[in-house]
């Protein structure tokens, strides 16, 4: 546990707003909405005096629902520095899992996207005193039947009352909070459609962002692109807390990332760190790289020593440039990076690294700087806060990643069952994942322990595997290796846009995918043939950071 003042997790923004007052912190890329550090700070105090006059205590929960913005993060912060939770609401959510949320953490705030309200009911929200809108704070809802001014407008009045010649750096004096108190209520989406609360103590997040301080992922006048969802724990620890504490500027996307507006943000913001999920990249790989090196005269030049290193570095600067041209390091987590992707990536000498974690851990387990990581691994586990472990190995040394350490929620809110099944007696975090540690204490993660499927003889299938080989082939945008009794089958959604440039039928888009899965079979083992390949007709449903909800295809083969 951090217990020196310095690393104090709501001090470390106190500190931040007095030190970086005049400096520009989170503009919402694509518009003129820029607010500097003590902008962002007087907004917070007129948070903190509507949260006290709307009768919100130490530990009560505030809600936040909706796309990456400045009003989201300063809601974040406003409730944290203030005693209170966060409860973020990832806005991909349904409006009847979102209702469960907020009703199951008793939350008494609702800071929300106009357009997601729109499904909401707020007479089925048994704890909400008022709603407000994240585009410009004004009061949405209120349950609140007596006459009382509850509008944003009070507060500004407030605040001119309090500080008539304008706030000052030296005005920012936060409460004490330790960092034993919680600071946030995540609710994971997972891939088993069941979402639960976790947890997070400020002394996870505190953590953090000490370990972003003294690896330099985060230093004052660094700038990062916030594409990930706020409400997911890796963009959230990232590219706001860690950013803002160290006095950056974050650019937050409000709109879905496709590659071509991030690319066009990239360009214009020029970051010096990018944290993504493997899809973002392996898209921009699969049309903008994998194209080019396929064609000859290209493919030959690979092909010969001293040659190919002309075109590689070329390649990379084509890369480099295309992400900004000043990031030292593009970190990649929340899922496994397609294997031929990363190796194409380490021949260039890209600036990769990859991590590992899960919202139980806020996120982060295991990171290693570039350079210096091993292909196919995700790091080591962080030095100083982490601990991790193979529970029960089999001959191949691949067993369950357990976890300990600052990182560790404290549970899950009211679920002392699942608490307990979470955890070992002697307080091990059971990750779900299935994974080896090699002699140099690299982590290498298979796959998840509930996707693993026995072959005929009991073999460990990790479908996850064989799914990386087929996504690489010509036509296949994803997939999904599933068990039909004791055989594997595979649901594949085209790339429909690469069939129709080369002016294939429907029929012969079938008798493509049906090569695929020959060739497919040579690079398998014979318990993990492919049976067959069946065409799914659109994008497989994703969790918000992009995993695919395998649950909802387990009946389709």
């Amino acid at each position: 546990m951090l217990t020196s003042p310095e690393d104090n997790f709501v001090k470390l923004y106190e500190r931040s707003f007095r030190e970086h007052w005049d400096l520009e912190a989170i503009t919402d890329w694509g518009t003129t909405n820029t607010l500097t550090y003590g902008e962002m700070a007087q907004q917070i105090w007129r948070l903190h005096r509507l949260f006290h006059h709307l009768g919100v205590h130490k530990d009560d929960r505030i809600a936040v629902m909706g796309r990456n913005n400045c009003n989201w993060v300063m809601t974040y912060l406003a409730t944290v520095t203030y005693g209170a939770i966060i409860v973020p609401i990832l806005q991909d959510f349904k409006p009847d899992d979102a209702l469960h949320i907020i009703n199951h953490s008793e939350c008494k705030l609702l800071f929300i996207t106009d357009s997601i309200w729109e499904g909401m009911d707020l007479a089925s929200m048994e704890s909400i005193k008022a709603v407000y809108s994240l585009a410009n704070y004004e009061l949405i809802a209120t349950t609140i039947k007596e006459s009382k001014d509850i509008s944003m407008a009070w507060a500004m009045k407030e605040y001119n009352k309090k500080f008539p010649q304008g706030m000052t750096a030296q005005d920012v004096v936060y409460k004490d909070r330790k960092n034993s108190e919680v600071a946030s209520i995540n609710y994971t989406s997972g891939t088993t459609g069941f979402s639960k609360g976790v947890v997070t103590p400020c002394n996870a997040l505190a953590c953090h962002i000490k370990f972003f301080f003294s690896t330099k992922l985060v230093y004052p006048g660094c700038r990062h692109v916030a594409f990930l969802p706020l409400a997911h724990a890796y963009g959230c620890a990232v590219d706001f807390l860690g950013c803002l504490a160290a006095g950056g500027h974050t650019y937050f996307i409000g709109r879905t990332p496709a590659p071509k507006i991030l690319l066009q943000a990239f360009h214009e913001v020029k970051p010096t760190l990018i944290v993504s999920v493997p899809l973002i990249l392996e898209k921009i790989y699969k049309q903008q790289i994998a194209p080019q090196i396929a064609k000859p005269p290209i493919s030959w030049v690979l092909k010969v020593p001293l040659l190919d290193e002309v075109v590689l570095t070329k390649i990379r600067q084509q890369l480099v440039d295309a992400f900004g041209g000043e990031f030292y390091q593009l970190i990649i987590g929340g899922a496994p990076l397609n294997p031929e992707v990363e190796a194409f990536l380490n021949r260039i000498k890209f600036p990769l690294t990859v991590g590992y974690g899960m919202t139980e851990c806020a996120p982060l387990i295991s990171w290693t700087p570039w350079p210096g990581g091993k292909s196919g691994s995700c790091g080591k586990v962080l030095e100083g806060y982490m601990e991790a472990k193979i529970d029960k190995p089999n001959a191949e040394g691949i067993g369950n990643v357990l976890v300990r350490g600052e990182n560790v929620m404290k549970g899950y809110y009211k679920n002392a069952a699942a608490t307990k099944e979470t955890f070992t007696k002697d307080g091990w975090l059971k990750t779900g994942d299935l994974g080896t540690i090699d002699e140099d204490g690299y982590l290498f993660i298979k796959g998840r322990n509930k996707t693993m499927l026995l072959g005929p003889s009991g073999q460990n299938i990790y479908p996850e595997e064989i799914e990386s080989k087929l996504n690489n082939f010509p036509y296949v945008n994803e997939s999904i290796v599933l068990q039909h009794e004791d055989h594997l089958v595979a649901l594949v959604y085209p790339d429909f846009k690469a069939a129709d440039q080369n002016h294939l039928s429907q029929d012969e888009l079938a008798q493509a995918i049906e090569e695929i899965r020959k060739d497919l079979n040579k690079q398998l083992a014979s318990y993990e043939q492919i049976t067959k390949i069946k065409l799914y007709p659109h994008e497989f449903e994703k969790t918000p950071k992009r995993s695919i909800k395998r649950f909802l295809y387990t009946q389709m083969v």
